[in-house]
């Protein structure tokens, strides 16, 4: 695998997991609703900021196993691949549904920067997502670590900002897709978990194939 292919894979799967309804696409719903377009941006920006912070502990992580301990760094390759497969399997018998946004009285943008980037950082799912999917697709074989966490690090950002703030743009229109749209939001749920499953059984063969 070239190391543009993987950024694609890395990308396929960063889209389905990022557009499957959660706790941070409800979370920029809510105040774009309550606090208006500029609240919702500022929701938005602070995700981002929480997920730059885990995309540099996820580079840090890698690097430091990749330089220190190597010969771990295949078990936690499948290892991850068999988390990434058992949340895809999750997602498909899960049924997603958006019944409310939650209270919203947030009209301040910073108090919304902030609570965004905290309801980030304090999610423990999200730091071991992280070291479930680093190892897939930060590979000594494409260069140094660090430079591969900076672009996927930026790649995250991107999507995140332009999942989000499309949604907190439109956030009237979003909310009734979502809300009154109950399949259409499990099928989303179900597509991103069936990408899962499939990204983890290739990366989980490649890193086999390298092994061998």
């Amino acid at each position: 695998m070239t190391y543009s292919e993987n950024l694609w894979l890395y990308f396929t799967l960063l889209f389905g997991i990022i557009i499957v309804p959660g706790m941070d696409m409800l979370f920029v719903l809510a105040n774009s609703l309550t606090g208006g377009r500029r609240t919702g941006i500022a929701a938005t920006a602070g995700i981002m900021a929480g997920g730059a912070v885990h995309s540099l502990y996820g580079a840090i992580g890698v690097g430091v196993l990749a330089v220190l301990l190597p010969m771990l760094f295949n078990p936690l390759l499948f290892a991850g691949a068999a988390y990434m497969a058992w949340i895809g399997c999750t997602l498909m018998r899960s049924s997603i549904t958006v019944d409310s946004v939650g209270p919203g009285g947030l009209r301040s943008g910073w108090r919304a920067f902030r609570q965004g980037a905290a309801t980030c950082l304090m999610n423990p799912k999200a730091y071991l997502f992280m070291i479930a999917v680093y190892p897939q697709f930060l590979k000594p074989v494409y260069g140094p670590i660090w430079a591969q966490g900076l672009v996927m690090g930026f790649m995250t950002m991107a999507t995140q900002a332009a999942v989000y703030g499309t949604l907190a743009l439109t956030a009237a229109r979003s909310r009734t897709i979502l809300v009154s749209n109950p399949k259409a939001t499990i099928l989303v749920g179900r597509i991103a978990g069936a990408l899962l499953i499939a990204v983890s059984i290739l990366t989980a063969w490649h890193g086999w194939r390298a092994a061998v």
